[in-house]
């Protein structure tokens, strides 16, 4: 199992269910922090001290106060720690569901878990932990089998292009004309509407409004 983990969450409640846990699997060395930047800071000093932490559990959100971090979300600290060491185990535990941002936690950053916090969160955790720790990939249930269901839509350089143009406040009719003059296709009116109300129904997003956020969101403009 286990030796050295790190927590990173900033709900005192949740790191104490946490906790638990660590007791029940005899994972003695755990240390707990509040904030990304910090989290950062034990992983560089465990490296400099040769004792690295073996397991990084992480929410994705947490709540902004008066202290400044370069660091602002789970999804940036673990993009860096990625950068930097490689081979790190990475559990995210969070109430983030979206299947989009899952995926790309999956196959973006490589992360190693991802459990949903809800009523059987804490006992999904606990068996991600095992899994993880045997070499495996676990995803919460739920996750597991709405990732099956869902057909993946494949983000072709046009959709980023049709986000980033509406993002700027063009509108469709705008959009088809740009894209007639550069050659990119499809380029009709009606093509664009349809890969719009595809790349809503992918992205779960109420309107283009909600679409464009989602976009910014996951890095795609």
């Amino acid at each position: 199992m286990f030796k050295k983990v790190l927590l990173s969450e900033d709900i005192d409640t949740i790191s104490q269910g946490v906790m638990t846990i660590m007791e029940a699997l005899h994972i003695d060395h755990v240390q707990q922090v509040q904030y990304c930047d910090d989290a950062y800071l034990k992983m560089i000093k465990s490296n400099q001290d040769g004792q690295m932490f073996d397991l990084l559990i992480t929410d994705l959100s947490f709540k902004a106060d008066h202290r400044k971090q370069k660091l602002d979300s789970g999804e940036a600290l673990i993009k860096k720690l990625r950068e930097e060491f490689p081979a790190l185990k990475i559990i995210v535990y969070s109430v983030e569901d979206r299947l989009e941002k899952v995926r790309s936690l999956l196959n973006g950053l490589k992360i190693n878990g991802y459990v949903t916090k809800g009523r059987k969160g804490l006992i999904e955790l606990e068996d991600a932990i095992v899994q993880v720790f045997n070499g495996n990939t676990y995803l919460s249930r739920e996750l597991a089998q709405s990732l099956t269901a869902v057909k993946p839509v494949e983000i072709m350089d046009s959709d980023i292009e049709l986000l980033r143009l509406l993002s700027s406040g063009h509108s469709q009719d705008q959009i088809s004309k740009i894209f007639k003059e550069d050659n990119i296709n499809p380029n009709s009116l009606s093509s664009i509407e349809k890969r719009l109300n595809l790349l809503r129904h992918h992205f779960g997003a109420n309107n283009a409004i909600h679409l464009v956020a989602i976009s910014k969101d996951l890095g795609l403009i």
